[in-house]
C-alpha cells in the first residue's frame, strides 16, 4: 500500500537549458558539440562557428548513452536542429566512451582546461574542477592547454556526491546548502572524516549533540574546502584562479576555499558545470577544421 508521500530528491540540482538569442540562424554554420557525461550530471553544449549556441544540463541516469542522447536533444529543443546537423562531436567526462554519436573522445582534464579558458578568459592559470566523484587541480597556459594536473586520492566525502549524501541526510536541498552554511554565529571546526560513510555518521552524531543543520553544513563545507585547498597547495596555485564543476555553485565551499587560499576565484558568466562540454565543443571545431584542411591538401 502506497503512503501517498512524495519522495523529495534533496540531492538533485535543477536541470537547465539555454539558447543564444544573439544567433538567429545557425544554418550554414559550422555546428560542433561537446557532451560531458559525469557521474552525477550530463551536459551538452552546441557551438556554431566557434560561439556557444545552446546547452543543456541534466541528471546522469542509469544509462549513459541515453543520458547523452537526452541532453543533446534537449539542447536542440526549439532550434530546428537535429543530430544530423552536427558536423563533429566530442565526448568527454566520466562516461565519455558511452556517447554513441561522438566522433572522438577526450579526457575531462583537457576539456575543462579549454572550457575554462573560454568561459573565464585566457588569463586563467589554475582550475579547480570539483566534480561528482573527484576533484582535480589543473594548470593551463593562455591557450587553455594543460601544463600540469593532480587529482584527489580520497573517497567521495570531498566531492559532489558527498555533498549530495549530506543534503539527503539533513533533508536540505543541495542548492540551499551554501547559504545555510553561513547562517551561524561562529564558524565550527571542520568534520574530521574523509570517507562519506563516516562523514554521514559524524553529521548524525553532531545533530544528536544539539548542533543545528546550519552548523553541521558549515562544518562539512569547511571540511570540503580544507581538503580541496590541501590538494591545490600540493600542486601550487597560480593566478588567475577559477573553479568548475557542480560544487562551484556552492558558495559555502567556494567562499571558504577563497578564505583559506587568500585568493578570490573568478566569477563565471555561465553554469560552472558546462566547462567540460564547452571544451569538448571547441575541440570538435578544431578537429573538424583540421580534417577539412587535410582533405584540401593544406
Amino acid at each position: 500500500m502506497e503512503s501517498g508521500i512524495k519522495q523529495v530528491d534533496y540531492w538533485r540540482w535543477s536541470e537547465s537549458r539555454w539558447t543564444n538569442p544573439e544567433i538567429s540562424d545557425w544554418k550554414g554554420g559550422l555546428v560542433t558539440a561537446g557532451i560531458d557525461i559525469g557521474s552525477t550530471s550530463t551536459q551538452a553544449v552546441i557551438f556554431v562557428d566557434g560561439k556557444m549556441y545552446a546547452y543543456s544540463s541534466i541528471r546522469t541516469g542509469s544509462n549513459s548513452p541515453d543520458s547523452a542522447l537526452n541532453a543533446v536533444k534537449w539542447a536542440m529543443d526549439g532550434t530546428g536542429m537535429t543530430q544530423d546537423d552536427l558536423n563533429f562531436t566530442v565526448g568527454t567526462g566520466y562516461g565519455r566512451v558511452n556517447v554513441p554519436f561522438a566522433d572522438k573522445t577526450i579526457t575531462e582534464i583537457s576539456c575543462h582546461a579549454r572550457g575554462a579558458n573560454y568561459l573565464y578568459g585566457p588569463t586563467v592559470r589554475t582550475i579547480l574542477d570539483m566534480g561528482g566523484q573527484d576533484c582535480k587541480a589543473i594548470h593551463c597556459d593562455e591557450k587553455g592547454s594543460v601544463t600540469a594536473f593532480m587529482m584527489n586520492d580520497k573517497c567521495a566525502a570531498g566531492t559532489g556526491r558527498g555533498m549530495e549524501v549530506i543534503a539527503n541526510l539533513l533533508s536540505v536541498h543541495v542548492e540551499d546548502i551554501g547559504d545555510m552554511s553561513f547562517q551561524i554565529d561562529e564558524e565550527p571546526p571542520p568534520v574530521s572524516s574523509i570517507c562519506v560513510i563516516f562523514a554521514k555518521s559524524e553529521a548524525t552524531n553532531l545533530m544528536r549533540r544539539g548542533w543545528s543543520k546550519e552548523k553541521v553544513l558549515a562544518a562539512y563545507c569547511h571540511a570540503m574546502a580544507f581538503r580541496v585547498v590541501k590538494l591545490l597547495e600540493r600542486e601550487g596555485v597560480e593566478e588567475d584562479f577559477a573553479i568548475t564543476g557542480g560544487i562551484a555553485k556552492n558558495k559555502g565551499v567556494v567562499k571558504r576555499i577563497e578564505s583559506l587560499l587568500g585568493i578570490k576565484a573568478l566569477e563565471a558568466n555561465f553554469d560552472t558545470q558546462l566547462a567540460g562540454a564547452v571544451g569538448g565543443a571547441i575541440f570538435a571545431k578544431e578537429f573538424f577544421e583540421k580534417a577539412a584542411r587535410k582533405r584540401e591538401g593544406k
